[in-house]
């Protein structure tokens, strides 16, 4: 089981980590269009226009959907570990 446990906090630390470095490369003029801002586009945007489509951006400037994206990953991760332990014992 803590194997299967240290995976899924594992993939979803690195998911956390890629959205960061997304989020980041915005605040870089013609960052987004680069190899790598397009890779993380493709992994990012998916996940990030769930939440976009609920939170407007705040003064149209600011966007805290990722923020919230976060926060929610966070909690999905450990509602799948918290049901993982309980399906096993």
């Amino acid at each position: 089981m803590y194997s299967i446990e240290g995976y899924i906090r594992t993939l979803i630390q690195i998911y956390q980590y890629v959205l960061i470095a997304y989020v980041l490369l915005s605040w870089l003029p013609s960052a987004r269009e680069s190899f790598i801002g397009e890779m993380l586009g493709k992994l990012c945007e998916p996940y990030l226009s769930v939440f976009r489509r609920f939170i407007p951006p705040i003064g149209g400037m600011i966007d805290i959907s990722p923020i919230v994206a976060l926060i929610a990953l966070r909690f999905v991760g450990e509602g799948i570990v918290a049901v993982l332990r309980f399906i096993i014992r």
